[in-house]
């Protein structure tokens, strides 16, 4: 069967690293163009694919199936739009789209003219995220009252590029806070309220760079964390239930091997270092070693060749990426005015 033909627009740090390598990887996906001014790169790493400039040349070319969207946030919504507008299957990068209104628009846009829509939430497909979410998906946790998840780094000085800038949708929320969000909406659902502390805490910072989220679901919390100031960073994950208690160090390798050159797919690739492999406490104090599940980027871009081929579902739909641009508002308003907000 005939690959689809795809096209990257964006060619940055999102684009190079994550989504060209993923697509060229992918069971069913072709690269076939990547917009962007870095021709160079792109004749370099990807020569087979045609080098467009201009985004607009790349949406106008008839042979492109699948347009895939690593552009800054505030790009993603007028982007995907003209690309359903041309007849294109999209996929944005996380997040989304800036607010919700834009996201229902597209989710319409997209249903009117009878194509797939989806958005890069990568971190699904975590080792570690995967581990919690069998345990929970099992019941060996048994009723999860408590689940507390950090995406800590440590980053003093302020990076070069937009993400650092006061550009609408820069900032630590809105990147790994739509990740953290997206995976306690896979968990647990929508929560009915939440209450967030957002802020920057380097001198020179221009974008908020900590946030802390918690995530009202009636007996139980959520609570997500991210600072860039963590030098000596505790669990990525604890979750507490009537069944035991689950706790997780270390993070999914899969963005530092993709940064530092190598391919999905190679001999250990997803693998967790057995030193950082989680324990289950269970209800009679006795702890148990878990053997971290593999992590598979891949699953995303073959899940979205197979949506597309045999009109399914999208492995990420794009109604729950609206949900996580919802939750994200309501955090913001909850750190502006210092309250709780309702969902």
């Amino acid at each position: 069967m005939q690959p689809i033909s795809t096209g990257l627009i964006g060619y940055g740090t999102a684009g190079a690293f994550f989504h060209a390598p993923l697509i060229a990887a992918a069971d069913g996906l072709h690269l076939s163009a990547i917009g962007s001014r870095r021709a160079d790169e792109i004749r370099r790493d990807f020569p087979e694919a045609v080098a467009y400039e201009d985004p607009r040349d790349l949406l106008a070319d008839p042979s492109i199936d699948l347009v895939v969207i690593a552009t800054p946030n505030e790009t993603h919504a007028p982007l995907a739009r003209a690309a359903l507008e041309a007849g294109k299957h999209v996929v944005v990068d996380k997040p989304f789209t800036l607010n919700a209104a834009e996201a229902e628009a597209l989710i319409g846009l997209a249903d009117q003219v009878g194509r797939k829509l989806s958005v890069f939430q990568n971190r699904r497909w975590d080792n570690d995220f995967l581990t919690v979410r069998r345990l929970v998906d099992d019941g060996r946790l048994g009723e999860v009252v408590y689940f507390e998840a950090h995406f800590d780094r440590f980053r003093p000085e302020i990076k070069q590029g937009w993400r650092e800038t006061e550009a609408p949708g820069s900032g630590l929320l809105y990147d790994l806070g739509a990740h953290l969000i997206d995976q306690a909406l896979v968990l647990f659902g929508m929560p009915h309220a939440i209450t967030a502390d957002v802020t920057r805490q380097r001198a020179a910072a221009k974008a908020d760079d900590y946030f802390h989220l918690v995530l009202d679901y009636g007996h139980r919390r959520a609570v997500l964390h991210a600072s860039v100031l963590v030098r000596d960073p505790g669990p990525r994950y604890l979750v507490h239930g009537d069944g035991g208690s689950f706790v997780k160090y270390g993070i999914d390798g899969q963005e530092a091997a993709l940064r530092e050159g190598r391919r999905p797919g190679g001999e250990g690739w997803g693998s967790d270092d057995p030193l950082l492999f989680g324990r289950f406490t269970d209800v009679d104090g006795t702890a148990t070693v878990i053997d971290t599940l593999p992590g598979r980027y891949t699953a995303f871009y073959d899940g979205v060749a197979a949506a597309i081929r045999e009109n399914t579902a999208m492995p990420v739909e794009a109604h729950s990426a609206r949900d996580v641009i919802r939750v994200i508002e309501a955090a913001q308003i909850s750190a502006r005015e210092r309250r709780s907000v309702s969902l």
